[in-house]
């Protein structure tokens, strides 16, 4: 019975570890190139509805992962144009993009579905393991039942992020560009450009995040369903050091506090559900007071770059 009640904890936390560690590898590339992304939350949200909303267009999920990676990159040009080309405060752009994808995606539904709260079930979701020959092997099987395919893609593209940033020449670009841009434009390295890019990677991870919460989990968009995740996202970055490895572990630690969570609930822990639901939050911010001071941004990060200083 215990290892039942292991193998339950550990998948709910991977689970719920990945939609954070897809929005978190987005936040590595924004903020490795030196542009803060507070706007991962609103991301998230976008990619949530629209993922819903084509799934039920179309009755495909598939198309709907794609429209929520589109529209992670329509949000994430916004934040692009306001924080790279017209210089403005990263902070407050992405804020802006929080309140606005909360507040668009509540009257697309008034406008779409003519109700409001959420969404109907949709008509096909990303629920089933992709990979159903591993549900065979002896003890863990059961484990593998519960992965969806966004749990593989998250941790494949720990992996992919890492390469790519530490391991290719434009990699080296995107982390000089984070820390010395005038010494990267200085040796040819397009400041803008690499940082249009990453912004809009992130929009693409961001994106899939909001899908993994939506049709790759309850199947349905809900307003308030990101409740936060965005942000913890980002703690978890910050506390993974900017690094995708780093991230990952950081991910599955919040993913853990989360799984214990609902798992006290179900399995009639006599607390209060009210106290069980803020420890997700409590632990991401007993984490950032440990790690405030002591994990170094990239040098750039949340500078915007103009290319005439002297």
């Amino acid at each position: 019975m215990n290892s039942m009640i292991a193998l339950a904890v550990i998948a709910s936390a991977i689970r719920l570890a990945t939609p954070l560690l897809l929005a978190a590898l987005g936040g590595v590339f924004s903020e490795r190139s030196g542009v803060v992304n507070i706007g991962l939350e609103g991301i998230m949200i976008f990619g949530a509805f629209f993922a819903v909303w084509f799934t039920h267009l179309t009755g495909n999920a598939w198309i709907g992962v794609l429209a929520s990676m589109i529209f992670g990159v329509v949000a994430a040009s916004l934040l692009a144009v306001i924080s790279i080309n017209l210089k403005g405060n990263q902070i407050i752009a992405g804020t802006a993009i929080n309140l606005l994808a909360a507040a668009l995606t509540a009257f697309f539904l008034e406008l779409i579905w003519h109700r409001s709260g959420s969404t109907p079930i949709c008509p096909d979701m990303l629920t089933s393991n992709p990979l159903r020959v591993l549900e065979g092997i002896p003890f863990i099987g059961d484990l593998f039942k519960q992965f969806t395919p966004f749990v593989y893609l998250a941790f494949i593209l720990v992996f992919v992020t890492y390469y790519v940033l530490w391991k290719t020449p434009w990699g080296l670009h995107v982390r000089a560009v984070g820390e010395h841009p005038k010494a990267a434009d200085t040796v040819g390295i397009g400041v803008y450009k690499t940082r249009w890019t990453c912004v809009l990677i992130s929009g693409v991870l961001a994106g899939l995040a909001g899908a993994c919460l939506s049709i790759g989990t309850v199947g349905l968009f809900r307003e308030g369903m990101v409740a936060g995740k965005g942000f913890i996202a980002l703690a978890a970055m910050v506390f993974g050091k900017w690094h995708p490895v780093g991230s990952l572990g950081a991910c599955l630690f919040f993913g853990l506090c989360s799984a214990i969570q609902i798992q006290a609930q179900s399995f009639g822990l006599n607390v209060p559900s009210e106290f069980l639901a803020m420890v997700p939050y409590v632990a991401t911010i007993i984490i950032l007071i440990g790690v405030v001071g002591k994990a170094v941004a990239p040098k750039a990060d949340g500078t915007p770059y103009e290319k005439d200083e002297a």
